[in-house]
């Protein structure tokens, strides 16, 4: 019997469909059975940031985001302790940042662009998963995703994707790919995808020889 808590990292490129996998993911396990860290509130500020040579933030780095604090973190949920933090809000204009807090629970889930890079994080995942999709179509719903959430316009949008956000999927993520033991699909849909972890995690967690 163990009270070791099951870490499960999810990675996947820019627009691949995280967020939304992480939503519907939730809603299917038992309340309070699982913590989620998200590398997107761990940016350093935008003070700290590289500027490339056209004067243009590069968000799309390891060094962007503040690894130090988001792997104490993961240490701090693993262990039973609880976890606060700053809401990141990007480039949104006139945003309140919300405080969160982070429960400790028997499932936690990693995710973001750096977590199979980081090698302190990625060696303390008992589970990798990697949301695969077209360039192309992440493309499309990253000019879709900056322009209403963001308030980028769509030529900044596909700057970044060229400078940016293409070159460092292909150093600091696609090499972790094929290492990633459950490899899901999201051209069109993830559903299949997040029903076979889904399930997974529900089985996981009504095994009371492991978290009891």
């Amino acid at each position: 019997m163990s009270d070791t808590p099951h870490i499960i990292g999810i990675a996947g490129g820019s627009a691949s469909g995280k967020t939304s996998f992480l939503r519907d993911l939730e809603k299917l396990l038992p309340k309070g059975s699982v913590s989620i860290l998200s590398q997107d509130n761990y940016y350093h500020p935008k003070e700290m940031q590289f500027v490339d040579e056209n004067g243009e933030i590069n968000f799309d780095l390891p060094t962007s985001i503040n690894r130090e604090r988001f792997f104490k973190d993961l240490e701090d949920l693993a262990n039973g302790k609880s976890i606060t933090k700053t809401e990141y809000t990007f480039n949104k204009k006139d945003a309140e940042p919300m405080e969160i807090v982070v429960q400790p629970a028997p499932i936690i889930i990693m995710e973001g662009l750096f977590i199979f890079h980081f090698e302190e994080i990625r060696n303390m995942l008992d589970l990798r998963v990697f949301l695969d999709v077209r360039e192309d179509i992440k493309l499309k719903r990253r000019i879709k995703r900056d322009s209403q959430e963001r308030g980028y316009p769509e030529e900044t949008v596909r700057y970044q994707w060229d400078n940016h956000v293409m070159p460092s999927f292909k150093a600091y993520l696609r090499p972790f790919r094929d290492d990633a033991n459950i490899i899901i699909t999201n051209n069109h849909t993830f559903d299949k995808g997040l029903k076979v972890l889904a399930d997974h995690l529900r089985a996981l967690i009504i095994d009371k020889s492991y978290f009891s």
